[in-house]
């Protein structure tokens, strides 16, 4: 095969398409397989047409398909990794959930965080003093709801349920806890009058 040309070894003629060649390639390294000689002889043979067709494309003198590579550059070229979709939450929960500012969440946190300090460290926080600090929490909650919605009736109930969940909660999860609050110095209508507040700050800041 020495004294043949490149396009000889190939077995195609020099008019040859690139398609031909590349396929010529092909039946040739699949023809010699387990020949070491052969296939370094078909490879050499394909990187020279590669390289003469390319020299005389950058001379005008025939277009190459901007898909012809050398063998070797596209055996090292990395399948492209495909981009797994971020999964979403599910649609409910999207219009449920809204995304508030920094805002609508420091200031109603910080002031039921103030109700919910006052009810766990003032030592003499009776059941009159707990529900004067719930009625402001209800208050403050209807009117942060109110005010990014502007919907007075829905702030109302969406305050009411968080009371009601707040304290129902509160008292069922205290009575079971009842011996780790009593060790903390709290009783359970402290510890539910805290989880209200914290359910006022997340509906009045996180639901839409």
């Amino acid at each position: 095969m020495s004294d043949q040309t490149n396009y000889e070894k190939l077995g195609v003629t020099e008019d040859a398409t690139f398609d031909e060649i590349q396929e010529a390639r092909s039946r040739l390294l699949q023809q010699y397989s387990g020949d070491r000689k052969h296939l370094e002889t078909v490879e050499a043979a394909y990187d020279a047409i590669l390289m003469e067709r390319l020299r005389m494309r950058q001379e005008g003198k025939i277009k190459v398909p901007e898909g012809i590579r050398f063998a070797e550059r596209l055996s090292q070229i990395p399948p492209k990794e495909s981009k797994t979709p971020a999964k979403q939450s599910p649609a409910w929960l999207q219009n449920l959930r809204d995304t508030p500012s920094l805002t609508d969440v420091v200031l109603p946190g910080s002031l039921f965080l103030g109700l919910s300090a006052l009810s766990v460290f003032y030592t003499a926080a009776s059941m009159q003093i707990l529900q004067l600090e719930l009625i402001v929490g209800v208050g403050l909650s209807v009117y942060f709801i109110n005010r990014k919605e502007q919907k007075l009736g829905r702030a109302v109930l969406l305050t009411v349920l968080g009371l009601i969940t707040g304290l129902v909660a509160g008292g069922l999860v205290g009575s079971l806890l009842q011996d780790q609050l009593a060790s903390l110095t709290l009783t359970v209508e402290q510890f539910s009058t805290v989880l209200t507040f914290i359910l006022f700050w997340l509906i009045s800041s996180f639901l839409r």
